[in-house]
């Protein structure tokens, strides 16, 4: 596939459309299901599991949790802090605990972060505030077994620099010991010309400092402990794919724990919207990590 500096705009503004590689639906209507697929699976995920929600994490206005907290206690709790997609433009923690469907079922707490979406929060914000959502989780849940992150799409993006931490500028040092980075998008470059961007308005500096393909030594020195998974869907596109791609090629390059997942007639959407189902490979792997499959 052709460099993407040699593409023409139009050409990059495709591959930088995931609907438009979905072999499911049209572009509009799997953008609709998207939504109605999360919606449902958070509305059945809240009448599974105990809830707390729009728990403060900071001061700002979009600074809060949804917490899904299983019925039954146990010693051995994991949780995980999902980070929505949606492009940093898009979506919210309002309908993004379908993850606890499963999870919560097998004594793992799920945490659905909300961030300020573009334009009211801009690429430096998102990443301090999703950092300082992890900080505020440690603390207040001190008593779990183990740390995990999921994002998707640009929420895979917010993790993947949840990874790549200095915490020393930070009250804690969390442990992370397993993320699933899926269709995420870890050099923000590409897209500085495209529509993404237009209520983004990174400039150069800011899309390099908060990439993570750029801070793999940071990885390395914040989270070399992390078991991480990198997935990407069959038909996602070709650019998204090579994103994962060279995203993992560099990680395991630099000697750390990571596997490349491609999952077989997902796209970019479907991908994550059967997290919902305990039966799906993304699920099964990710209760295997924390020792609860």
């Amino acid at each position: 596939m052709s460099d993407w500096r040699n593409m023409k705009r139009d050409e990059l503004e495709k591959q930088y459309s995931p609907s438009q590689w979905s072999h499911r639906m049209a572009a509009d209507d799997v953008i609709k299901a998207h939504v109605a697929a999360l919606k449902s699976g958070t509305e059945k995920a809240r009448s599974v599991a105990q809830m707390l929600l729009d728990v403060p994490y900071g001061d700002g206005e979009g600074e809060k949790l949804d917490v899904y907290v299983p019925n039954s206690s146990s010693p051995d709790v994991p949780l995980v802090i999902y980070i929505h997609g949606g492009y940093w433009q898009f979506l919210s923690k309002e309908e993004s605990g379908f993850m606890a469907v499963p999870l919560v079922q097998k004594g793992v707490v799920v945490v659905a972060v909300g961030y300020s979406i573009a334009p009211k929060g801009n690429m430096d914000l998102m990443v301090a505030q999703v950092r300082r959502s992890v900080v505020s989780v440690i603390q207040q849940y001190s008593h779990i077994s183990g740390l995990y992150l999921c994002g998707h799409s640009a929420g895979a993006h917010l993790a993947a620099m949840v990874l790549s931490t200095d915490w020393s500028e930070y009250s804690v040092m969390p442990q992370i010991k397993g993320a699933f980075l899926v269709s995420g998008i870890y050099d923000l470059l590409p897209i500085l010309s495209t529509y993404v961007n237009e209520p983004l308005k990174m400039t150069e500096e800011v899309a390099l400092r908060n990439s993570p393909s750029r801070l793999v030594p940071q990885l390395k020195a914040s989270s070399s402990a992390c078991e991480i998974v990198v997935a990407v869907g069959q038909n996602d596109s070709p650019e998204f794919r090579k994103q994962s791609d060279d995203y993992f090629k560099s990680l395991e390059t630099a000697g750390l724990k990571v596997t490349l997942e491609d999952i077989p007639n997902t796209d970019h959407f479907n991908i994550i919207e059967q997290l919902v189902d305990e039966n799906y490979h993304l699920t099964q792997l990710l209760l295997k990590m924390m020792g609860k499959n």
